[in-house]
């Protein structure tokens, strides 16, 4: 598997690939090489059995980058002769030697699709030939939501080398807590007990919009009945290019001025999400663009009743509105409002939405279920390559 982030380090695509790898280890032999940020990471390591290998790169740095690519040539040249196949994880200017490496040895590659915009076809083709050539020749692709397909298939590539296969949650791990485990918790990560809590999850990016809900959450403080606790964990800075370092400085001086800067919390990014989403009372992803958002089923399978942008072919696939969750147009602060004011007024209709919420993500989420379609496409491509 080549990825862009892996334990400690966090993304959605590498959270896949974290939790799938070790449920199929036993069946197939997992080996990993993706990039790293932080120079202090091991660069050969065992993360749940599964064997590590990362390339450290300042992603701000043109010859950092060289040097990374170089290094994961090294790297390819040296694993490929005992692989069978590789399993690329989004897509990036890695992608290039990758497939250069997998042709050159004639291993089969799957490419899993995880990210809107940048995973599409057409943000591709614009970044040249090259990376063109190494999108398009992959053997088979595995779309983590329709929306992907849809914008695959658009491209005019074959349909037959396309699966639908959305992302896996750990159901053991993202479960619902119950009201003393709540509280527990909330004294643990030392959290607000007085009011609910309103939880958001991810990167601080413009695509994300955390300044879009905060905007919503401030017109609810000035109602005593609506009034919450707001958490937002995820990296508020970072040398990835998503992250807009100015959000949480604006967002702070928002609540300033309206007096709730006390009720506002940055967590940061942590290790043990779970324990944010079982403390909590509500989720909301406030997002412009996904592929299939991970923090909206890890919420679903809290138990948590969820509010999210209206995401055609993305969070529109997953929620029901009004049975397991709530959708609102994107970037509509008075709808967003309007809908958390919904769930955090009317605990019914929110321990309702949280129980269809969890067996939505039961019936159809389960990692288990993931990690059988990942084996299969691997037997797939490996018979046709026979």
């Amino acid at each position: 598997m080549v990825t862009g982030a892996y334990y400690p380090e966090i993304s959605s695509s590498g959270l896949q690939c974290q939790t799938v790898a070790r449920m199929v280890r036993n069946s197939a032999s997992i080996e990993v090489l993706t990039t790293a940020t932080d120079p202090r990471l091991p660069m050969r390591t065992l993360v749940d059995g599964v064997r590590v290998r990362r390339v450290v790169v300042d992603v701000s740095s043109r010859a950092s980058k060289l040097r990374a690519m170089a290094v994961m040539v090294i790297r390819l040249m040296r694993s490929m002769p005992r692989v069978d196949l590789v399993h690329l994880h989004g897509f990036s200017t890695k992608n290039v030697v990758v497939s250069a490496a997998a042709k050159l040895f004639r291993r089969p590659v799957v490419l899993s699709l995880h990210t809107a915009g940048h995973d599409e076809p057409d943000a591709v083709r614009a970044q040249g030939p090259l990376a063109w050539w190494a999108y398009s020749s992959a053997d088979l692709y595995l779309s983590v939501s329709p929306a992907l397909v849809d914008a695959y298939l658009a491209a005019g590539l074959p349909a037959d080398r396309i699966r639908l296969v959305t992302n896996g949650i750990d159901l053991d791990r993202f479960a619902p807590a119950s009201p003393s485990e709540r509280c527990e918790l909330r004294r643990r990560l030392r959290l607000p007990t007085e009011r609910p809590l309103t939880l958001f999850v991810g990167f601080f990016s413009r695509e994300k919009q955390p300044h879009v809900l905060l905007d919503a959450w401030l017109e609810l403080q000035r109602q005593p009945a609506l009034e919450s606790t707001l958490v937002f964990v995820g990296a508020t800075r970072s040398k990835y290019f998503e992250v807009d370092a100015d959000l949480e400085a604006d967002m702070r001086v928002a609540a300033r001025v309206r007096g709730v800067e006390d009720r506002l919390v940055f967590a940061g990014q942590t290790l043990s999400v779970q324990d944010y989403f079982r403390a909590s009372d509500c989720f909301v992803l406030s997002s412009g663009r996904e592929g299939l958002p991970v923090a909206l089923l890890e919420a679903m399978a809290c138990g948590l009743p969820c509010v999210a942008s209206r995401l055609p072919g993305s969070t529109d696939v997953v929620i029901d509105d009004g049975v397991n969750g709530l959708l609102v147009p994107p970037g509509d602060t008075a709808s967003l409002a309007g809908a958390l004011a919904a769930v955090l007024g009317d605990d019914e209709q929110a321990r309702r939405l949280g129980r269809a919420a969890r067996a939505t993500v039961e019936e159809r989420f389960a990692s288990g279920r993931v990690a059988d379609a990942w084996l299969d496409a691997y037997a797939t491509v490996l018979a046709r390559s026979v």
